[in-house]
């Protein structure tokens, strides 16, 4: 069995829109997209009035160095949000092929299932002594008996902060052979002690990783995220993304993130976000009012207070602005907090100690 056969039966055989890029034709003069011969008078060089590249061949080369795997194992689309919703809107039927998820988790899993109606069975995350952690025995359970055509595992875990080891993804990824994809979201990957679950991608062809340019690469507005899974499910899923998904000006950034000097850099600062979040853990669990600092694997710290309320209110008062958990499952009490420079964690230490000459 192919992972092909997971795709929705009505697009197994889609082409998607033969773009004017798409073709592969090239020449000097080009008249075949209805295009302003002339750049506008506001573009600064990145000739905008041409169409882009669907997949940039450059771009596509430098992030398959970056992740080591294949070029023809990436998609590469705006954020990981797309990917979420292009796996959803070609792998599930509405109303029949489930997502399974594990809350508390990224939200937009549970939206893409939404605005495709897809049947959404959530699998509790475990909240134990050394932190959270997904039941991947019940989320393999639930993925078979709910006829699941995906399951989202977020490693690091977002807002929780736990990663999943590889044995533990390529065990649920071989249960759920020829049933679902597994896929593991690894936006905070950069962050983690653990190996990339694209080591497995050879061996489970039912695997897919996502990755993002948003949070180590400090490239959040170019919007640049990346699937990686098996070359006849990118394939497919390429037919089935918008005609130009990259603005220029984005590739063009991404590109000079990805230099040598420029990955150079952004390991370095990636060194010191890792020492800063243990620096801000240790500071945060002798505070008053703190009951519980979780252990990260990502760029932030999930707190639990005694008032959350209490807490946001005098962050908010010092201008340093953190993401409010409490509506979330099992989170009622809980602030994430993003690790911020040096000066910013400092403000956030200040703040929580009532001191109200706190700034950001």
């Amino acid at each position: 069995m192919s992972v092909l056969d997971l795709l929705r039966p009505d697009l197994r055989a889609f082409a998607g829109y033969t773009s004017a890029r798409k073709t592969g034709v090239s020449g000097r003069i080009w008249l075949n997209a209805n295009e302003s011969p002339w750049a506008n008078p506001g573009d600064a060089g990145a000739h905008c009035n041409r169409y882009p590249a669907p997949q940039p061949e450059p771009l596509r080369q430098a992030l398959a160095e970056l992740y080591e795997v294949h070029p023809e194992q990436l998609l590469i689309g705006r954020g990981s949000d797309e990917a979420i919703d292009l796996l959803v809107r070609a792998l599930c039927r509405p109303e029949r092929d489930a997502v399974v998820t594990a809350s508390p988790v990224f939200g937009m899993y549970a939206v893409s299932a939404r605005l495709q109606n897809a049947p959404l069975i959530d699998i509790p995350l475990v909240d134990g002594p050394q932190g959270f952690a997904p039941d991947l025995a019940a989320i393999g359970d639930a993925a078979l008996a709910g006829g699941a055509h995906l399951v989202f595992l977020c490693s690091p875990g977002n807002p929780t902060g736990e990663a999943i080891a590889l044995a533990d993804i390529a065990a649920l990824a071989s249960r759920l052979s020829d049933k679902a994809v597994v896929v593991v979201d690894e936006a905070y990957g950069e962050f983690s002690d653990l190996p990339s679950a694209t080591a497995l991608l050879g061996a489970y062809p039912n695997l897919a990783v996502l990755r993002t340019l948003s949070k180590a690469h400090a490239l959040a507005a170019a919007r640049i995220g990346t699937l990686i899974a098996a070359p006849e499910l990118i394939a497919a899923l390429r037919n089935c993304q918008a005609p130009y998904p990259l603005p220029t000006p984005c590739v063009d950034l991404a590109l000079a993130g990805l230099a040598p000097a420029a990955l150079a850099q952004t390991r370095e600062r990636i060194k010191q976000i890792r020492a800063e979040r243990e620096r801000l853990s240790a500071a945060l669990e002798i505070l008053p009012g703190v009951r519980r600092v979780y252990p990260s694997q990502g760029n932030f710290l999930l707190v639990r207070f005694d008032d959350a309320q209490v807490a946001f209110d005098r962050l908010l008062a010092a201008g340093v602005v953190v993401r409010d958990q409490r509506a979330a499952l099992q989170l009622h009490d809980a602030l994430r907090i993003s690790i911020g420079s040096p000066e910013e964690n400092e403000a956030v230490i200040a703040a929580l100690s009532n001191n109200k000459d706190a700034t950001a």
